[in-house]
């Protein structure tokens, strides 16, 4: 490849280690070679070309520890904070970028409220929210200034109602409800919290006609209109967004004829009104993010269960934004803010503002743990005061037109400190300073530039001593790169004992025998060298960040990492970007879905098992086993997982486990580990036969109390029944007299009998 090379610029573009010999040494078949083979070959070292990368501190002020007690135009949390780089192609650099979050810094806070008529009770509860918040807050930080705004949505139809009779109150149902508006900003930030309070006291609900909100067009106004709402540069910008609802997104509009696109610009006019609600679309979140992040200003998502996950998903597209779930009433909301900011003065994320398109950016992050994460720009867990450092490696692609400078800012998210870094290309050889035309080296006909002669039109050789048309048919053999060989590679003709390419519609033909080009390089979807590297002779030279013979494996491994910050999940490798699983049963872009694999609980039992064993060793004190913390302590944290599991040895051992943003696994044992201890066979038997008595003895006493009751209920039944009686006890009352219902007739016939001692009667 090096070989090709026909100009310094062209070698010092072919690989960084190339180096050209500017010197006239006519021993030399290549000037452009390492620069070991050319001091060899007779190139002395200060006509040597290589120039390397290198990097220059422009302003380094030392890191603050914290926001009070200073100007604030002098507290400084990123380090440094401005440099130059001189990048040759290919040639790789990096610089170290320090950040620190100083301890009470200033904190600017301004409450947007959804107030449409489901925010009612939310606004009752907020009456005195001011005062509360502040002393909350004025325990992280001393200086503290509160600003108020609302919104609801376009009054036009469909987002609203338009008919005369809605004009005054869109619900008459309910007296106090005032028209709809898109939003109003009603306080400018201040440390007068009792101003705050009076503010929310004056306002009422109102309404709108569907479900969603016009809540985005409220944070672009309340992002963009910085005088208004009083942003300070040396502060942290917090917009809490508090709603009940989903919001209307960009293209909405259109159903109301609203088709100019967000101009990003602030509108408010004298009354603090939004004017252009009614002749604009909702912003994008694209363009939400961007003025989000220019105005470094922290969005807090304060919105209801029912829409957590929606917001959750919105987060992931605007930077530096986090949600919160809001009672319904609100009753959380100042416990809410508290946690939010926490949360966000817990990260630290690097973002790059302006990058030039011929630069690659490699990120290395180093936490307080002190391991290196390769391919993360971001830092969790932090505590306020501790510092991180971020590892920027940059390389140039290739040559900018001559005289052209670029630069780029790196600036963590949600901080007014930044970088400023200014890239110089070095791409030009100093031997060109010494240029000489119509050159005496060159026959007068040509001109003599780092140590060769670029011959006029008509003219060849290395001295430009031949004419074209010249051919010395016993020296063609000079014109062939081995013998049997075509002439010129059959892709150029030979003139003056050199070899003059073709000219080809696909590219370029060059080298000594036209045996190189640039168009014949290995394709992916038909595109050279997958469009990520340059085409040398038949072999794509990729660009930083690509590797493979088209180029078309990025070595980035940003696209891999899960949701816990690991690679793949655990359960694969990544493989030009994409991740590989390997863990049977594992799938997704992540690998983060298996559902044959085993849980948290299941992977960490063994280590729990081996932990358990090693304290029982160290006399119950904390023991660490590698990356583990073994500690016999209870945990509310809601961010762990809880296992219980069944050892061996028949003991129940309960234990949490979590992993840290620094991809270190922390265990927690719950309690002791519960052994089962083996039963006592005459403690089991005596148990069994007292329990047959007893239950004999029970069942006894049972049957005596059921027999009991029987018979006291067959005595009271006996007792009352006696009671009752009306008769006398000579008579029987169970006797009755005949009474017959016909009546009889009876004849009595005297007949005449003899006595016993022969008279008659």
């Amino acid at each position: 490849m090096s070989g090709s090379a026909t100009s310094c610029e062209e070698c010092l573009l072919i690989h960084p280690s190339c180096a050209w010999c500017a010197q006239e040494v006519r021993t030399l078949n290549s000037r452009c070679d390492f620069s070991q083979n050319l001091l060899k070959r007779g190139c002395n070292a200060p006509f040597i070309e290589n120039p390397r990368s290198g990097i220059s501190l422009l302003r380094s002020k030392p890191l603050s520890s914290k926001g009070s007690g200073v100007t604030q135009y002098d507290v400084i949390q990123i380090y440094p904070q401005k440099i130059s780089l001189s990048l040759r192609p290919g040639d790789q650099t990096s610089f170290e970028v320090q950040v620190r979050p100083v301890e009470d810094y200033p904190v600017d806070l301004y409450y947007l409220m959804d107030l449409s008529l489901s925010m009612k009770d939310d606004l009752d509860t907020i009456r005195n929210l001011g005062t509360k918040l502040a002393e909350e807050m004025r325990k992280l930080t001393s200086n503290f200034r509160l600003g108020f705004g609302s919104f609801v949505d376009k009054n036009i139809s469909p987002f609203s109602y338009t008919a005369p009779k809605y004009q005054d109150n869109p619900y008459k149902l309910f007296p106090n409800c005032v028209p709809t508006f898109g939003f109003r900003h009603l306080l400018s930030l201040t440390d007068k919290v009792d101003r705050f309070n009076e503010e929310v006291q004056k306002q009422m609900v109102s309404r709108n006609r569907d479900a969603p909100e016009g809540g985005f067009d409220a944070i672009l106004q309340a992002a963009v209109c910085k005088e208004k709402i009083g942003w300070r540069k040396e502060a942290y910008h917090l917009l809490v967004f508090a709603t009940d609802d989903v919001p209307h997104l960009a293209l909405d509009g259109r159903l109301g004829g609203l088709v100019y696109p967000h101009d990003g610009q602030c509108h408010l006019n004298d009354k603090n009104e939004y004017s252009a609600a009614n002749k604009m679309d909702y912003p994008s979140l694209a363009l939400l993010g961007e003025k989000l992040a220019e105005n470094n200003i922290f969005l807090i998502f304060a919105v209801t269960k029912r829409h957590y996950v929606l917001y959750k998903n919105l987060t992931a597209l605007i930077p530096g934004t986090t949600v919160e779930i809001l009672d319904q009433d609100s009753k959380n909301i100042i416990q809410l803010i508290v946690n939010a900011y926490n949360n966000i003065r817990s990260k630290v994320e690097l973002s790059v503002w302006d990058h030039p398109e011929d630069l690659n950016l490699a990120f290395t992050a180093t936490c307080q743990d002190g391991q290196p994460l390769t391919g993360l720009r971001k830092c969790a867990d932090l505590k306020i005061g501790d510092t991180v450092s971020f590892n920027v490696t940059v390389d140039a692609r290739g040559c900018p037109p001559k005289g052209t400078s670029k630069s780029f800012t790196i600036r963590p998210v949600g901080f007014k400190d930044h970088l400023e870094v200014s890239v110089d290309y070095r791409c030009d050889c100093s031997c060109t300073d010494f240029t000489q035309t119509n050159s005496s080296r060159c026959n007068s006909a040509g001109t003599y530039s780092c140590g060769m002669c670029g011959c006029e039109p008509g003219h060849l050789g290395a001295r430009c001593e031949c004419e074209e048309g010249e051919v010395n048919h016993q020296y063609l053999s000079a014109c062939r790169e081995a013998e049997g060989k075509q002439v010129c590679s059959g892709r150029g003709e030979c003139s003056c004992n050199q070899c003059l390419c073709y000219e080809s519609e696909f590219g370029k033909i060059y080298g000594t025998f036209c045996e190189c080009d640039d168009f014949s390089c290995a394709r992916h979807k038909g595109i050279l060298c997958s469009g990520h590297g340059e085409c040398h002779c038949g072999e794509c030279k990729c660009h930083a960040g690509y590797i493979g013979d088209n180029c078309n494996c990025s070595t980035e491994t940003t696209s891999c990492v899960s949701d816990d910050g690991k690679i793949c999940s655990g359960r694969g490798s990544c493989v030009c970007g994409r991740c590989q699983c390997t863990e049977p049963g594992a799938f997704g872009d992540t690998c983060e879905k298996c559902p044959t694999c085993p849980d948290a609980c299941g992977t960490k039992r063994y280590e729990t098992e081996d932990a358990e064993t090693n304290l029982t060793k160290a006399n119950s004190q904390v023991f660490p086993i590698f990356n583990l913390k073994f500690v016999f302590k209870k945990t509310d944290d809601s961010n762990t997982v809880q296992c219980v599991y069944k050892t061996e040895n028949d003991c129940v051992m309960k234990f949490t486990y979590s992993e840290h943003a620094s991809g270190q696994s922390v265990l927690t044992a719950l309690k002791e580990p519960e052994c089962a201890v083996a039963p006592d066979a005459k403690t089991v038997l005596l148990a069994v036969v007292g329990s047959i008595l007893l239950m004999g003895i029970v069942l006894l006493a049972l049957w005596k109390l059921v027999i009991t009751i029987h018979d006291r209920r067959e005595f009271a039944r006996f007792q009352s029944a006696r009671s009752r009686a009306r008769y006398e006890m000579a008579s029987n009352p169970v006797y009755k007299q005949s009474i017959p219902s016909h009546p009889m007739e009876m004849d009595f016939h005297m007949h005449n009998i003899k006595s016993c001692n022969g008279g008659v009667h």
